[in-house]
Formats: structure tokens, sequence, C-alpha cells
């Protein structure tokens, strides 16, 4: 039999053992701060809002794969200039800009839809984000070649015949060591064909994926668990 003193040890070993397994216990995805960051007030903010739209999310927007996706390049690698063709209600834009809350950045994005404009603001505001995106009703056809600048991180998701004309419009505004990417992308392996049709049946984009991979100085990637992701990195001169 246990002495008193003897088992107040070994309950204390027992608790302490458990507090340590509990701790070790991965939490869902996306439900915690990533590793080394300090949640804030803003990010319970954004989780919240993200929670309650989970299956809400119309009109085009990305799943939410692929908006974590594009938040965890601009953490990683510290973009502060970011420009959306294509805003949509915002789901993206919102993925995007919580990231640059993280960088110190800003978030231009451009939707041509007034109902989709006005929905995307009123979400950019009960997420929290509001201070961190400048959200345009504009036609990106008449605006991205007048955005003066340079940027380091682009999201294309507007027409997809006009991926092509967005990218030679931005890669000259695009900082070296900056990420071009666009949605509904995607490079098939086992045929060597190249993006087919975009949504609903809009071409365009095999032909952009053409140019991505023909374009020197550019190092590009696929992400393929959500709705298919470009990721091209501009490389220095010589690399």
């Amino acid at each position: 039999m246990l002495c008193p003193p003897v088992k107040s040890t070994l309950c204390l070993l027992i608790l302490t053992s458990l507090f340590f397994a509990l701790a070790l216990v991965p939490s869902p995805a996306g439900a915690q701060a990533s590793e080394g960051e300090q949640e804030t007030a803003l990010d319970r903010q954004v989780r919240a809002f993200l929670d309650s739209q989970e299956r809400r999310w119309r009109d085009m927007n990305v799943p939410a794969v692929d908006g974590r996706k594009l938040y965890d390049i601009i953490v990683e690698h510290g973009y502060t200039r970011a420009v959306e063709i294509g805003t949509s209600t915002g789901h993206s834009g919102i993925w995007i800009a919580w990231a640059l809350s993280k960088t110190g950045g800003r978030l231009i994005t451009i939707e041509i839809d007034e109902r989709r404009h006005r929905q995307a603001v009123a979400n950019f505001e009960a997420a929290g984000l509001s201070e961190y995106i400048d959200a345009r009703l504009a036609n990106a056809h008449e605006l991205v070649p007048e955005l003066e600048g340079s940027f380091d991180f682009v999201f294309s998701d507007a027409d997809k015949d006009w991926y092509t004309q967005y990218f030679r419009w931005m890669l000259p505004k695009l900082e070296v060591g900056g990420c071009f990417t666009a949605h509904n992308v995607q490079q098939s392996s086992s045929s060597g064909r190249y993006g087919g049709r975009g949504r609903r049946g809009q071409p365009g984009t095999a032909e952009f994926v053409r140019e991505l991979l023909a374009t020197e100085g550019l190092e590009t990637t696929f992400f393929t668990r959500g709705g298919g992701l470009s990721v091209s990195f501009k490389k220095p001169p010589g690399r």
C-alpha cells in the first residue's frame, strides 16, 4: 500500500504527463495560429467570420484550401504589395488581406460587378480587414494596365480568356522574387496538355499556361488540391 506522500507524487507525475500529451495533440487545420505566430484579436475575428461563412461562399469564390495556400505564400515570403484581379464576394481577398495584416501590407482588389463588389466590401468589414484592402469597382481590362508602382504578389481569378493579357501587363510590374498566381489552372502531366477550358467553359487557360512555361525567369508549379492554382515566382536575371 502506498503512503500519502507517494500517492501525491504519483498523481502529480500523471497530471504533468497528461498536460504535455494534450499540448502535443495537433489542432485541426487552420484552427490555431501558425507555428511561431502569436494569435491576435484580428485572427480570432477573421477565423470566426470564415467559419460562419464556410458553406455559404458562392459567386465563383475559391475553396478554402486555395485561400489558405495564398495566405501561406504571402506570409512565407513577406509580401506586402498585392493585386487581386477578380474579387467576387471576397473569400480569396480575405485570405490575402489576412496574410498582409501579418506582413504590414495592403491589397488592391478589382471587381467589375457592382453587386459582388458591395458584398465583398461588407465581408471585408465583417472580417475586420478593411484597413488592409483597397477594393475597386472597375473593369480590369482598363484598370490593370493603369496600375502604377511595383507589386510582389498577384492573384488572377477573373475572365479566363484574359489571363494571358493580365499576366503580360503585370509581369513587368512584378518585383524580382514576387509571385504571380492564377486560379482554375491545371497542368496535365499525363497527356502533356496544359490548362484546358476554364470555369463556365471560358477558353484561355491553355494559352496562359503555355505562356507561363515559355517565359524565361519564372519558376512555375501547380497546386492541385483545390480548384487548381498556378504559382509562378519571378527569378533574378540570369537564374
